[in-house]
Formats: C-alpha cells, structure tokens, sequence
C-alpha cells in the first residue's frame, strides 16, 4: 500500500494543540506529511493562537500542484479565517474533492473556511460549538468527530477533540489495524481507543 501524504495547513493564529498534535499523529503513522505556511508572505516561523511557534516546511505555493490523500484545516479564529481567505486553499480542496480524497478541519476551519465558500453543502459535519449555528440545521452533527464517509470529509469541535480527530484521519487512509497501532502505545483512555467505532466492514 502507497504510503498516505497529508499537508497541514499553518497560519498565524492557528489553533496550536490542533495542528500540532495532526502532526504527531501523522508521524506516529508513518505518514508523509507536509506543514504547509498559508500566510500571505509564506514566512515559516509563525505565531499561534497562544502564542506558540509553529514552523513550516515550505509556503503553500510550492506544494500546491502536489497531490495529497488528506489536506488537514486547523483552527484558531485567526487561523481559519486566513485558511479562508485563500484563493489557493480554495482551489486545493476543490481539486481535493475532485480527485475523491479526504478534506479534514477541525474547531473554527468548518465554519469559516468551508461553510464561507459553500464547499461540502451536502455533507455532514461538526465544528466549535462557538460556530455551530454557521452550519445549516440539517448538515449538522454534534459528535466530537464526524466522518462522512460519501464526501470525504472529516470535522471535528476543537482542541480536546484534536486526538480523536487525528486518529480518524488515520483510520480513513490506512484502516483499523493502523490507528489501532498508532493508539495502543500511546495509553489514551478508553474512549479514545477507536476499538468501539471499528465494526465490520469500515477498514
């Protein structure tokens, strides 16, 4: 099996325990991931939304031709709302769905960058509960997690939730066996184990 590319998308003002702890998870997988710079100059070193610093491998543009199984969309008001207003991370998850690969956000990302653009209309999806009333009352799902399995598309609420959503991603490119792997080294609680979810069939 082709080994799963995922690129996280970074900004200044990005939610700092969701797109880190993606990262991890990603690495803990033996995913290729890419932490992708989307702020306006490209700058490499940035700034959370608390104050920490992320960095980047590379500016959003240089990685905006390659083909990823997964484009990850942190939180963080300030974040998202850059993610949002990017020409270039539009066009990506356009090609994402496109392609027929997986889109993940997380926290504010469901709100202010797919519900902004109208992207997934059709799909189900959960994001803070500060932006839960941008999602049409039919489209919403109040699960910490909400994989719609027909859009390719994977929310979540915020930064408590950020493991589970981490874990997910990893359940949807590689299967159970794999996010089983990820997790049962790492002592998590029994909620976040994953076994519960995995019935018959899903891997």
């Amino acid at each position: 099996m082709r080994t799963p590319k995922v690129l996280v998308c970074l900004a200044t003002g990005t939610e700092e325990m969701e797109a880190v702890t993606v990262m991890d998870i990603m690495v803990r997988a033996g995913f290729e991931m890419v932490a992708a710079s989307c702020d306006p100059d490209g700058e490499l070193m940035l700034t959370g939304s608390r104050g920490i610093k992320l960095v980047a491998d590379v500016p959003l543009v240089k990685v905006a031709d390659d083909e990823f199984d997964c484009i990850v969309l942190p939180g963080g008001v300030d974040g998202a709302t850059t993610l949002g207003n990017s020409a270039l991370i539009q066009e990506m998850i356009g090609q994402q769905q496109s392609d027929d690969n997986y889109v993940a956000a997380i926290c504010a990302a469901p709100a202010l960058v797919l519900q902004k653009h109208d992207l997934f209309p059709n799909a189900y999806k959960t994001c803070h509960p500060g932006f839960i009333d941008s999602i049409p009352e039919a489209r919403r799902n109040s699960k910490r997690v909400v994989h719609d399995r027909e859009h390719k598309l994977i929310t979540s609420l915020g930064p408590g939730s950020a493991l589970e959503f981490a874990v997910e991603i990893v359940f949807a490119l590689a299967g159970k066996e794999k996010a089983l792997d990820v997790v049962r080294p790492m002592t998590t609680m029994p909620s976040l184990n994953y076994e519960y979810k995995f019935t018959e069939g899903d891997a």
